[in-house]
């Protein structure tokens, strides 16, 4: 039987029974066609949620009602309705349930975690190139939201203003957006997300006093560029971007364009780690240990309120503009 850590990897479930064989075969555990199914021939503690969107709720809900531990994936579920029904079963039936916003995890947001000091802010861009799965719900809620999750756990205050436009492109969803946030700190954040794009991007960047810090998701990886006390200038967001793309190495280049400003350009040490694992592996420490996870579905709900939101500021834009969708 294939092993996690200390944990016993028991089965699969799959409407689809045929893929679910396939998958048991792989990892020599069985599986099963139904949750009814599991429930009834298989001891387990812990889940996977990894159903779509819609089945969010009646998944989480019987699997916490029968006394499972759950990992719930992004979005938590399409309506706030159904959040709340995850959130009350796990209270009720003292469940340990984590929201599936793997990012949380990735070593160059969890670096950074350590570095806030009051941001004032942030731009995010998340791209990715057209793929046929989660299709069921649009790319605010399939991409943004894990930006989303991390900008509102960062910024640490109340959501002031929301503005936002998106378009379908090949589905008829929205496929890209771009959103601006306000928060009551004064703290704002430009998002953008498209899941048409020709290339994957994946950063965040955020400013704060004194201090510039550049994050790239997909080679989890940061870059801190501070600026003395006294009379040095401060950081400058078109001065980075100017040596950034004057040179072939751009990270060399660009300490010795800045180490005359005094501007001072570090690396914090981060080691890489599989997100997704690290995720799934906090999940089951989390439940042997009986223990808040990093993720709780109430934070899941805070993102998937703001997500929804924007989509409502996207459909009120459309309407006054009389766009043909």
């Amino acid at each position: 039987m294939a092993k996690l850590g200390e944990a016993e990897f028991v089965g699969v479930v799959d409407s689809d029974f045929s893929r679910a064989a396939s998958i048991a075969a792989e990892f020599g555990v069985h599986s099963f066609p139904s949750l009814a199914a599991l429930l009834q021939n298989a001891k387990l503690n812990a889940a996977s949620v990894a159903v779509p969107t819609e089945a969010h709720a009646q998944v989480g809900c019987a699997l916490m009602e029968a006394g499972v531990d759950v990992l719930i994936e992004k979005p938590l579920a399409p309506t706030l309705d159904e959040a709340d029904q995850l959130i009350q079963s796990a209270r009720r039936n003292a469940r340990i349930a984590q929201a599936g916003h793997l990012e949380r995890f990735n070593p160059a947001i969890r670096a950074a975690a350590g570095l806030l000091n009051h941001p004032m802010f942030f731009e995010v861009h998340r791209l990715s190139v057209f793929t046929p799965r989660s299709l069921d719900v649009d790319v605010v809620l399939d991409l943004m939201i894990h930006d989303l999750d991390i900008v509102l756990s960062f910024a640490n205050s109340p959501v002031k203003e929301i503005r936002a436009v998106g378009l379908p492109i090949l589905t008829p969803k929205v496929d890209i957006a771009n959103v601006r946030i306000e928060f009551d700190s004064g703290c704002v954040a430009n998002f953008t997300a498209s899941r048409v794009s020709t290339e994957q991007v994946r950063k965040l960047r955020f400013f704060q006093p004194r201090q510039y810090v550049s994050l790239d998701y997909t080679r989890q990886d940061a870059v801190i560029f501070t600026v003395p006390g006294g009379d040095a200038q401060p950081v400058c967001k078109e001065q980075i971007d100017l040596a950034k793309g004057s040179s072939p190495n751009p990270s060399s280049h660009l300490s010795e364009h800045l180490s005359g400003s005094g501007i001072k350009v570090s690396k914090p040490e981060i080691i890489k780690q599989e997100p997704l694992r690290a995720e799934i592996c906090a999940f089951l420490e989390a439940s042997r240990r009986r223990s808040q996870p990093l993720v709780s579905l109430e934070a899941a709900r805070q993102a998937l309120a703001v997500g929804l939101e924007l989509l409502e500021k996207i459909q009120e834009h459309s309407r006054r503009l009389k766009l043909p969708f």
